[in-house]
């Protein structure tokens, strides 16, 4: 697997997804308790207690359902995959302590850990494995992220409806030995299975409730953390998992997760020692950057704009063309989110390099320039060509947060300035903006896509026809095609071309404004040291400690 040459991360995840208004309780600090059993009030505040922002409401801690950054590192730290990423954020022995890999490349055979248990005492199997991965695939289970999955070898067809669970080649020779049948060898596949889609399930205890992971009092994990509480859209709470196979690493007591979607509310709450992590507010960036106490790392994601092909205007690229050149990129990064991203003209990342050791971005170059005087001429001619004497009222929709706001008005503004286009600003809750867009209601409006393994690929495989990510209603045959063969494509030099081809296509149709891509900008408290921020952002907690 290549290696985020690029990527050394040390910034705390911005959750640029927003929803829930703050509860008010989760501007108070939180207080430690005594427990029933009496325990001295000196002895609980000699825990270790790491006090965290989720950001807003997880999703789901159902790990094929809970597919998106407000989840993940919930997950991450709650459960633990087959391999998991290290300190280097590469893949490495997890729960199968060891793993065979076939002479063809194709079928991995992984023996778990016998001292591998679930934190109600359970041994983790093999059949938990098999469980989770074929409900991962389940056309019924609707999962996100159940595209990851089409290596293996009938996971596509399962999924798509034209296969049954039986074809789908992952069983358990025993207790403790998982085997895998990949389509072809997949050098990234290891990391791909560090995704919490990928994460086992007790099968016996989804099998007597199928919300087990709705409430801490039901949920089972096999991670780092046990999930100790959970008062939704206010705040989680994680234990430390004695049942972990390796809790002897694992330094913090609890982890208290505050559910904030303003970041200078979050911000107020780490002056106040209330938090012992915070994002850096836009408004005071400068400041805290130029006084050396906030930290910027890159990170393998992007913040960018969808159009929605199946309604007027942007059914005509001209049109959309016009809309994507009339956008300044740098002027967003300089003016408005003011944490030193870098802007986007691409969709594929930094810090990802071919096997000439080029960078992907730098190599297949800027897709995407502004240029308001073409962006007119382009939209004169996209309304010629749709017979448009005025053009269609046009509604920017995006996930209700300060940061969104911001960046939809100066969208607003830009669109105006360059295009002469008035167009309407909407907002909406998180949860209820996730299914409207992937529904297709909006024109436009806002998304972001965090890397979920580390390869180019997994940013374009998203824009294939009909995914749950692609959310545009684009579809090109040939792009399809190429990322196809790109992802049986052994010869890396080969599918390195397919991948380059394949963004430029994406660009030439346009179904897409890029902004910018992520960086990791954070406040930390000193006393707390180990924090493991990994790429594709999932914050990692197991080596993580506070004195």
């Amino acid at each position: 697997m290549k290696k985020f040459v690029s990527l050394l991360l040390t910034g705390l995840l911005i959750f640029v997804l927003a929803a829930c208004t703050a509860n008010q309780e989760t501007t108070k600090e939180p207080q430690p308790k005594n427990n029933d059993e009496g325990t001295k009030e000196e002895d609980v505040e000699s825990e270790k207690i790491l006090y965290l922002n989720n950001g807003l409401e997880p999703t789901s801690f159902d790990p094929p359902i809970g597919f998106d950054a407000v989840s993940w590192s919930g997950l991450n730290n709650l459960m633990e995959g087959l391999t998991r990423l290290g300190a280097d954020h590469e893949p490495e022995a997890a729960t199968a302590e060891k793993w065979d890999v076939s002479a063809d490349g194709k079928v991995y055979t992984f023996h778990i850990r016998e001292n591998a248990k679930w934190s109600n005492g359970d041994d983790v199997t093999a059949g938990d494995f098999v469980f989770a991965w074929k409900r991962l695939l389940d056309p019924e289970t609707g999962s996100p992220a159940s595209f990851l999955g089409y290596f293996i070898e009938g996971a596509e067809a399962f999924n798509n409806g034209e296969g049954s669970a039986d074809d789908v080649k992952v069983k358990a020779v025993d207790e403790k030995t998982f085997e895998v049948t990949l389509t072809s060898p997949q050098a990234y596949f290891l990391s791909v299975i560090t995704n919490p889609a990928f994460f086992p399930i007790n099968e016996k205890v989804a099998t007597e409730n199928p919300q087990w992971f709705a409430e801490a009092e039901s949920f089972v994990g096999n991670g780092p953390f046990n999930l100790a509480e959970w008062e939704h859209d206010s705040h989680f709470l994680m234990e430390k998992n004695d049942q972990y196979w390796d809790a002897g690493t694992v330094k913090l007591d609890k982890v208290h997760w505050a559910i904030i979607d303003d970041t200078n509310t979050e911000y107020q709450m780490y002056q106040t020692g209330s938090l012992d992590v915070s994002d850096v507010p836009a408004d005071l960036s400068e400041q805290l950057f130029s006084e050396g106490k906030a930290e910027v790392g890159d990170q393998a994601g992007d913040y960018f704009y969808r159009f929605n092909l199946t309604m007027e205007p942007f059914q005509n690229l001209n049109i959309r063309k016009a809309f994507a050149m009339a956008v300044d990129q740098q002027q967003m990064v300089d003016f408005v989110t003011k944490n030193k991203e870098k802007p986007a003209y691409g969709f594929v990342a930094y810090g990802f390099n071919d096997p000439q050791g080029n960078d992907f971005r730098e190599t297949n170059g800027d897709l995407l320039k502004t240029d308001p005087e073409e962006a007119k001429a382009l939209l004169a001619k996209g309304m010629e060509e749709e017979g448009y004497e005025t053009l269609p009222e046009v509604t920017l929709t995006y996930s209700t947060s300060d940061t969104h706001k911001k960046i939809a008005e100066a969208l607003q503004q830009m669109f105006k300035d360059n295009l002469g286009v008035e167009v309407k600003l909407a907002n909406m809750e998180w949860n209820v903006f996730a299914e409207e867009q992937t529904a297709l209601k909006f024109q436009l409006s806002r998304s972001s896509f965090l890397a979920d393994y580390a390869d180019p690929i997994n940013f374009l495989e998203n824009f294939q026809t009909g995914l749950s990510m692609n959310r545009t209603g684009w579809s090109n045959a040939e792009y399809d095609q190429l990322i196809k063969d790109a992802k049986n494509e052994a010869d890396e030099e080969k599918r390195y071309e397919m991948m380059y081809k394949a963004e430029k296509i994406l660009f030439e149709e346009m179904p897409i404004i890029p902004i910018h891509f992520y960086n990791q900008v954070y406040l930390q408290n000193e006393a707390v040291t180990g924090i493991v921020r990994h790429p594709v952002g999932y914050l990692e907690l197991k080596w993580a400690d506070k004195n």
